[in-house]
């Protein structure tokens, strides 16, 4: 999962060309880049795609619904050109799993969402994430969701899965700090505004580099 930098740029922009441009002024700085639903719903499943050709990518769609749609779902984002997508394990094995058999028919790789970055998933995603996390493990995912807000939770989610990647949001905009979600075992962090609003984006990815190294 892990290539060389530890950064996943997520691309919470709502124009194609923004997108492409960022991607490519920042690629030497990012493994990988993060599309989700703002920009998939105003620049079409074919910036995927486009995408792909400049960075490896990472569909977030949150994918949470019964199994035949959660593979349909799957199987749309990854034909478009996608590396990875990531899932909410809160719907059960079995809409999970069809991620996975998805992902596996594709090449391609399946994260869990265990817990949120923002202040609500307190209220419902984190008295659950440990059984989100070990159902996570069982259904043969890549890699699991963990908030960079709360490096504690970081830390539990890491004694649960092992080995298998922990890529982490709320770097940054959110108030999360780099340096602790790596120390706490992060594997990765996902970083969008304090990058892409930056007067000066690549200076602040550096930035984070530097703190993370």
């Amino acid at each position: 999962m892990i290539r060389n930098s530890r950064l996943i740029l997520v691309l919470d922009v709502l124009s194609r060309d923004r997108a492409l441009d960022l991607a490519s002024s920042l690629r030497d700085k990012i493994d990988y880049v993060k599309v989700g639903y703002p920009l998939i719903l105003a620049a079409g499943l074919d910036v995927v795609g486009e995408l792909s050709r400049i960075a490896p990518v990472i569909a977030d769609l949150k994918i949470a619904d019964i199994p035949n749609t959660n593979t349909l779902i799957s199987e749309q984002v990854l034909e478009a050109g996608a590396s990875g997508i990531i899932a909410h394990a809160f719907v059960g094995k079995d809409s999970l799993s069809a991620c996975v058999d998805a992902a596996r028919e594709h090449g391609g790789l399946v994260f869990a969402m265990t817990e949120m970055s923002h202040p609500g998933a307190e209220e419902l995603m984190a008295p659950v994430a440990e059984r989100l996390a070990r159902m996570a493990t069982e259904c043969g995912v890549d890699g699991v969701v963990a908030p960079a807000t709360r490096p504690e939770r970081i830390r539990l989610v890491r004694s649960i899965v092992g080995d298998l990647a922990i890529i982490s949001p709320g770097v940054g905009a959110q108030g999360g700090s780099a340096r602790a979600a790596i120390e706490a075992g992060a594997d990765s962090l996902i970083v969008g505004r304090s990058i892409t609003e930056s007067p000066n984006p690549a200076a602040s990815a550096d930035a984070i580099l530097r703190e993370i190294r």
